[in-house]
């Protein structure tokens, strides 16, 4: 039998090569975008007038969260992209823009992360980096971290200067505000080349839903009393936008 020319053989050898790196090895970059809404309408500090479900109004003046261990969900498990801390705030443009590099090629479902800083993180002391004390998200008081920290004004406030305070964190239970955020993808999406994922975070949702917050009542959450209310509110604050 006569042997294949050495093109030939060479041109299979790529080929396989290919697809092995399509399906196995190939990696390329993704970034996760942040948008701040409240409802239909991009965030805006101190200026805008918002109105809650109980027709009250508010101002935002300060807006940040940790999110952290992002992983992508897939038909056949997770697989994890990050198990670093990243602090969102929306005084901060970077802030919103998450880069990573290498992502393995695959078909995801969904994304995955948290809302918060886990147990062994609280109990490690002040940090560096996205969990250095100097961000403002550490109660000295308590050694733990703030996981989510919204500010803002309300003539209906019951708090001092009519201010609207709530210092959302705590890890140990029944108190605990660490809260697993999943989003599906409308339709599988291959992740083969560089990719986009653009988030929508409603701030209004933290006010509302579950359990709609009437600043007359509750207008500062800065321990545990109510915390867990804010946090099983939190939940549903994010939304996928687009994926590009």
């Amino acid at each position: 039998m006569k042997k294949p020319a050495p093109i030939f053989k060479f041109m299979a050898t790529l080929m396989v090569a290919m697809l092995f790196c399509l399906n196995v090895w190939c990696k390329g970059k993704f970034t996760l975008y942040l948008h701040h809404y409240v409802k239909d309408k991009i965030v805006q500090f101190d200026t805008l007038n918002y109105m809650n479900e109980l027709g009250q109004s508010y101002i935002i003046t300060k807006f940040k969260y940790y999110i952290g261990n992002i992983s992508f969900i897939s038909k056949n498990g997770i697989n994890t992209i990050s198990k670093d801390y990243f602090l969102i705030n929306e005084e901060d443009s970077q802030s919103k823009i998450l880069n990573f590099n290498n992502i393995p090629a695959g078909s995801y479902t969904g994304i995955q992360f948290t809302l918060g800083v886990d147990s062994i993180d609280n109990c490690s002391g002040a940090q560096s980096g996205a969990l250095d004390p100097a961000n403002g998200m550490f109660w000295a008081w308590n050694t733990g971290y703030i996981f989510l920290k919204l500010e803002g004004k309300s003539p209906h406030s019951s708090s001092t200067g009519n201010m609207l305070e709530y210092h959302i964190g705590g890890y140990k239970s029944p108190y605990n505000c660490i809260r697993q955020i999943r989003l599906n993808f409308n339709l599988q999406s291959d992740f083969k080349e560089d990719k986009e994922i653009h988030l929508k975070v409603d701030i209004a949702e933290i006010l509302k839903n579950k359990q709609v917050i009437d600043f007359s009542k509750i207008s500062s959450v800065t321990d545990f009393h109510n915390a867990t209310l804010i946090a099983d509110n939190y939940v549903d604050m994010f939304s996928v936008l687009s994926i590009k």
